[in-house]
C-alpha cells in the first residue's frame, strides 16, 4: 500500500508541476518578464557583454546548426584534454593518473552528447577538477543544446514565411541562467540536507568492525548530481551511481531525483503548447508520453513482482537497495530509460527479463517518452510528422501539422532521424556479437549476454548512458564503437531536425478547414501511440526475441545464464 501511495504521489506531482514549469520556460525563451529575471538578469547581460553576443540577432537554420556543431566540438576537445593531462592539473587530491586516450575520447563524446555513459569508476579515475570543470560544465551545456534545438524546431513550426529560428547563443544562455542553474542550486541544497556529500576533502580511510581498512571516497558530488538529473545527463559521481548512499542517501532524495529526471522534459511539452497557442496540442503529446510511460511501468512492475522460477521467489530484491525496495527501483529504471538520463539506483543486469526488455525498448524508441531535455520532444515531433503523413495517405489529403503542409522533404528527414540510431543499435551490436573483441567482456552467455551487448549500444545510440552492467566496455573496441554510436545517435537526429525546422519556417500557415486532420484529440493520441509501437516493434522485435523474450521463457522453465 505504501508503495502504491508513493507511485500515485509521483504521477500527481508530475502532472501538476509540468504545466507550471512549462509556462515559466515559455516566458524565459520568449524574452518576456518572469520571476527570475530581476534575480539573474545581470548574469545574462554579463554573458552577452563578455562574449560579444548580439542576443537580438536571429539565425537561419544553417547558422543555428553551425553554432551547435562548433560549440559542442570545442567542448568535446576541451574535456578530452582535461582527462589526458589531469595528473598535472590542480584538485587531484588522490593523485589519479592520466586517462587513456580511448577512454578519454569515449567520456568526452559521452558527456558532450548528453549521454554520460561511463566506462570507468568515477572515484578511481577522475580528479575533482575534471569532475567539476569538465563533466559538470558539459552537464549544463549539453542539456542546454537539446533545449536550444527543440526551441528552433518549435519556432519553425509556429512561425510563417521566415528564415529566422532564434539565436543559438541566446537560447543556450537563457536555458542555463534561468532554468538549469536556479533549479540546480535549489536541488543541490536539498541533496546536501539529505546527506549527499559536497566537499573537497581527501578520501577517508576507516576501520570496519572486522578490522579491515576501507577507503571512503568523497568529493563535490551534490552539485554534479543535481544537474546530471535535471539535465537528463545521468553520469554518476561514484561508480555505483544513484545506488550509492553518498549520491542518493534516502527514500526522499530518491523521490526528488526521479522527479528531477523527468520534470523539465515534461515541462517543455507545455512550453511548446504556449508557442503554438494551443494547450490541447501540448496535452495531446503529454498524454501520449504518459500512456507509454505508464504502460511500460505496469509491465515492468508485473514482471518484477511475478514468481521467479530460478530463485523461487516473487519480488526479487537481487541488485536492489533495501532502502528503496522493488517499486522504487523499477520506477527509477523506467523513468531513467524514458528520459535519456541513464542514472540508476539498482542493477539493471539483475532485473527480470521483461523488466529489462521494457528498459531496453524505451531506449530503442529513441528516448521519445519524455526523453532528454529538448531531445525527447523533438524526437516525439518526428513521430508526429510520420503519423500525420500516414493519416494523410489514408484519407487522400495532403498531410498538415499546425496549419503547414508536411511534404516529401520533411518525411525524408524524419525517416533519416529514426533510422540513424536504429542502424547504430543493430549494426554495431551485430559486429560486437561476431568478433572476439566484442565478446571478450561479457559476464553472461546466451540470451542474457546478447541483451548486455544490445542494451549497451541502445544506450549509446539513444544518448541514455545506463547499462546492464554485465559487460566490460573499457576496451579500445567498445570505447571507440560506442563513442561513434553516441555521435550518430545525437547529431544524426539533430541535423535532420534542424533541416525540418528551417524548411517548415518558410511555409505559410493555412487556415483550418473541415477536412483538416486534428492533432489534438484522442484519435490522434491513439494513432500516434500505434505508429510508435509499430515502428519500434517492426525494427527491434527480432533482436528482442533472441534476447530478453527468449530469456523470459527459459526463466519460467528454471533455466538461467
Amino acid at each position: 500500500m505504501n508503495e502504491a501511495i508513493q507511485l500515485i504521489i509521483f504521477l500527481v506531482a508530475l502532472v501538476l508541476l509540468a504545466p507550471i514549469l512549462g509556462k515559466f520556460m515559455a516566458k524565459v525563451f520568449m524574452g518576456e518578464n518572469h520571476l527570475l529575471k530581476p534575480v539573474f538578469g545581470w548574469l545574462e547581460r554579463s554573458v552577452y557583454r563578455v562574449s560579444g553576443i548580439k542576443s537580438e540577432v536571429e539565425m537561419n537554420w544553417k547558422t543555428y546548426l553551425f553554432g551547435i556543431l562548433l560549440f559542442n566540438f570545442i567542448g568535446m576537445v576541451f574535456l578530452f584534454l582535461l582527462q589526458i593531462f589531469q595528473v598535472w592539473l590542480p584538485l587531484n587530491t588522490e593523485h589519479l593518473p592520466n586517462v587513456s586516450w580511448h577512454l578519454a575520447f569515449n567520456t568526452a563524446v559521452s558527456f558532450m552528447t548528453n549521454t554520460n555513459w561511463q566506462s570507468y569508476s568515477g572515484e578511481n579515475t577522475l580528479s575533482y577538477l575534471v569532475q567539476m570543470l569538465g563533466l559538470t560544465v558539459q552537464n549544463f551545456v549539453s542539456a542546454a543544446t537539446g533545449i536550444a534545438v527543440v526551441l528552433a524546431l518549435i519556432r519553425g513550426l509556429t512561425r510563417k514565411t521566415t528564415d529566422e529560428l532564434g539565436n543559438f547563443w541566446t537560447d543556450m544562455t537563457r536555458t542555463v541562467v534561468y532554468v538549469l542553474l536556479p533549479l540546480s542550486i535549489l536541488f543541490t541544497i536539498i541533496l546536501v540536507g539529505q546527506g549527499t556529500v559536497q566537499t573537497f576533502s581527501h578520501y577517508i580511510t576507516a576501520t570496519t568492525l572486522q578490522g579491515v581498512h576501507q577507503v571512503i571516497p568523497l568529493g563535490p558530488a551534490a552539485s554534479q548530481i543535481a544537474i546530471k538529473d535535471l539535465g537528463t545527463n545521468g553520469g554518476g559521481f561514484f561508480n555505483a551511481n544513484s545506488a550509492h548512499p553518498f549520491e542518493n542517501p534516502t527514500p526522499f532524495s530518491n523521490f526528488l531525483i526521479m522527479l528531477a529526471l523527468i520534470i523539465i522534459s515534461a515541462g517543455l511539452v507545455f512550453t511548446y503548447g504556449h508557442y503554438a497557442k494551443s494547450k490541447r496540442q501540448a496535452w495531446a503529446i503529454f498524454i501520449t508520453m504518459l500512456i507509454l510511460f505508464a504502460g511500460g511501468l505496469a509491465l515492468s512492475l508485473w514482471a518484477e513482482y511475478s514468481q521467479n522460477n530460478v530463485l523461487n521467489i516473487a519480488g526479487n530484491m537481487e541488485g536492489k537497495e533495501t532502502r528503496f525496495g522493488v517499486m522504487n527501483s523499477i520506477l527509477y529504471s523506467v523513468t531513467t530509460t524514458v528520459t535519456s538520463n541513464g542514472s540508476v539506483n539498482c542493477m539493471h543486469d539483475s532485473l527480470s527479463p521483461l523488466s529489462g526488455l521494457v528498459a531496453m525498448f524505451n531506449l530503442m524508441l529513441g528516448e521519445i517518452i519524455f526523453g532528454g531535455v529538448g531531445s525527447g520532444l523533438y524526437g516525439m515531433i518526428i513521430f508526429v510528422f510520420i503519423t500525420v503523413f500516414i493519416a494523410g495517405l489514408m484519407v487522400g489529403r495532403t498531410p498538415e501539422f499546425l496549419g503547414k503542409k508536411v511534404e516529401a522533404f520533411e518525411i525524408k528527414m524524419a525517416i533519416l532521424a529514426v533510422l540513424a540510431p536504429s542502424i547504430v543499435i543493430k549494426l554495431f551490436s551485430a559486429i560486437a556479437c561476431t568478433i572476439p573483441a566484442g565478446l571478450a567482456g561479457l559476464n553472461n552467455a546466451g540470451p542474457h549476454g546478447l541483451s548486455e551487448i544490445l542494451y549497451a549500444f541502445s544506450s549509446a545510440a539513444g544518448n541514455n548512458g545506463s547499462a546492464f552492467a554485465g559487460l566490460n566496455t573499457n576496451t579500445v573496441f567498445y570505447n571507440l564503437m560506442m563513442g561513434f554510436g553516441m555521435l550518430i545517435g545525437r547529431f544524426g537526429v539533430i541535423i535532420p531536425v534542424m533541416a525540418i525546422a528551417g524548411n517548415m519556417a518558410r511555409k505559410k500557415i493555412t487556415p483550418e478547414s473541415a477536412g483538416t486532420f486534428k492533432t489534438d484529440n484522442w484519435l490522434f493520441v491513439l494513432l500516434l501511440i500505434g505508429i510508435i509501437l509499430i515502428i519500434g516493434g517492426l525494427t527491434f522485435f527480432p533482436p528482442l526475441a533472441l534476447g530478453p523474450i527468449v530469456e523470459h521463457f527459459l526463466m519460467n522453465l528454471g533455466v538461467t545464464y
